[in-house]
């Protein structure tokens, strides 16, 4: 059984790292379209010995497709998804636009697979961020009930896309030889500083990207009385994000409990052995599927609390990865088009 592809948003750094997953993970595929804008358009992809041209993305490219994975930003998205969905395509959108829709199901597939059964065409990915904290946050769930969390987001400039990288690289070399700091992606200097922001501000002075936090979560997760608060904040990193939590459950807690639920848990894996220095760290989890949850001990404000520290590739399981996992669930539960 293979399948017609599309991606649309091929030529970003979430599009290229979801044609390496594709392959890696040996999704089956008939056909790979990769879909872009009009200036992109006639140029070539390659990833191993294949090639492929950017086609631009019309409603008509999805004729025949049975499945696209959207990363191309919310405006495209609201563009072409319901085009897509008409011509029986189904959409895996890696954007804001659907998250929040009742009929729209937000998936992660470890927590809550159920979600895509009764999908009408359009499943949404959750934001980064809020995918790799439920990575630790959800086993804890299911062993203790959660009921709040307070989380501060260490998140790489890579989450801002290839320019996110790119001025982080050049700041930090035009630092290191004394020439003036150029600033395009970030409203300040990113090399050796960090920016108490990550999205646009809103009226109560949180941002957007902390709401998500909030709102996705109590959506995957089926809690409505959820209550969050988080800070989000842009470190001079490359490439994964990292997360610490402070969270409140409804049951007594305790660290032993809490790791062996850790460690039965798909998608997560447990480094937490502080008297050797072992901690989830960035540099390790760039390119790496888990998420690794450490640093785990009771937490001194809430009476069943617990602290955490949680640390994932936010191009892979906090985009890309999460997007053909999705694809993988659909795929497996026979819910995905036609075989060809």
């Amino acid at each position: 059984m293979a399948y017609k592809v599309g991606i649309l948003g091929a030529t970003g750094a979430v599009g290229q790292e979801i044609i390496r997953l594709l392959h890696e993970r040996e999704f089956p595929i008939a056909e790979l379209h990769l879909l872009a804008s009009a200036r992109s358009a006639g140029k070539t992809q390659s990833y191993g010995d294949k090639t492929w041209t950017i086609e631009e993305a019309t409603p008509e490219s999805f004729d025949g497709l049975d499945i696209a994975i959207f990363s191309a930003g919310g405006d495209q998205t609201l563009k072409f998804a319901e085009e897509a969905v008409k011509r029986g395509c189904i959409v895996v959108d890696n954007s804001s636009a659907f998250r929040q829709d009742p009929n729209v199901p937000l998936v992660i597939p470890e927590i809550n697979p159920d979600a895509v059964d009764h999908h009408q065409g359009i499943l949404a990915n959750p934001n980064c961020s809020t995918a790799i904290s439920l990575m630790g946050l959800y086993p804890l769930h299911k062993a203790f009930g959660l009921k709040s969390f307070i989380a501060s987001t260490y998140q790489a400039v890579s989450g801002s896309g290839a320019g996110g990288l790119i001025e982080l690289d050049q700041q930090a070399r035009a630092w290191a030889k004394d020439e003036p700091l150029v600033k395009d992606v970030y409203p300040h200097q990113i090399a050796f500083n960090l920016l108490p922001h990550v999205d646009a501000f809103l009226e109560d002075g949180y941002t957007k990207e902390e709401m998500k936090m909030l709102n996705e979560g109590k959506k995957i997760l089926g809690l409505d009385d959820l209550r969050v608060t988080c800070t989000c904040v842009r470190v001079p990193v490359f490439r994964a994000h990292s997360i610490s939590i402070s969270a409140e459950f409804e049951k007594p807690v305790s660290v032993e409990a809490a790791k062996a639920a850790i460690e039965a848990f798909e998608g997560s894996e447990l480094v937490d052995n502080p008297a050797n220095l072992e901690y989830p760290m960035p540099i390790d989890y760039s390119e790496v599927v888990p998420c690794g949850v450490g640093r785990i001990r009771k937490d001194n404000v809430f009476e069943n609390g617990l602290a955490l520290w949680v640390t994932g590739d936010q191009l892979w399981k906090g985009a890309a990865l999460n997007a053909i996992q999705i694809a993988e669930l659909l795929h497996t539960k026979g819910l995905l088009g036609t075989a060809k």
